[in-house]
């Protein structure tokens, strides 16, 4: 779940992006999973739902790498978007459960990116090859 307090707005990065209401210093958290509003979804979970539902899921959400399931975020954070370099992220050595920082200072109406490839197998299949989208 967010952490901080974002709007939804038109993107010059792709579609829709989320973007801060408020200025983000350097290091401040800006998600992490929240049980019970955030979901993991096994293979078997997912396997099991509509078809536009796991489309929807495989578009929003990514499988962790270690279980394998996929994670959805309640909120907002499904329209986040990929950048290289992102201005948020997991720090080096970040055990789980993992919280996304501010990668820098962040200025009020910045748009919040990350980068896909950082903890999602599946990003080279919605982005290609990191050296493709730079």
């Amino acid at each position: 779940m967010m952490l901080i307090e974002v709007r939804l707005s038109p993107s010059t990065l792709h579609g829709l992006g989320i973007f801060t209401l408020e200025p983000v210093p350097q290091g401040t958290p800006i998600w992490r999973f929240e049980p019970g509003f955030d979901r993991a979804f096994t293979p078997e979970e997912l396997a099991a739902l509509p078809p536009l539902a796991q489309a929807h899921l495989r578009k929003h959400a990514y499988p962790d790498a270690t279980t394998g399931h996929w994670i959805f975020s309640g909120d907002l954070t499904i329209f986040m978007n990929h950048s290289s370099p992102p201005n948020t992220g997991a720090l080096p050595g970040t055990v789980k459960p993992v919280t996304t920082v501010a990668l820098r200072d962040i200025a009020a109406g910045e748009e919040l990116t990350c980068d896909y490839h950082a903890f999602d197998v599946t990003a080279v299949q919605k982005l290609g090859p990191p050296e493709a989208r730079m």
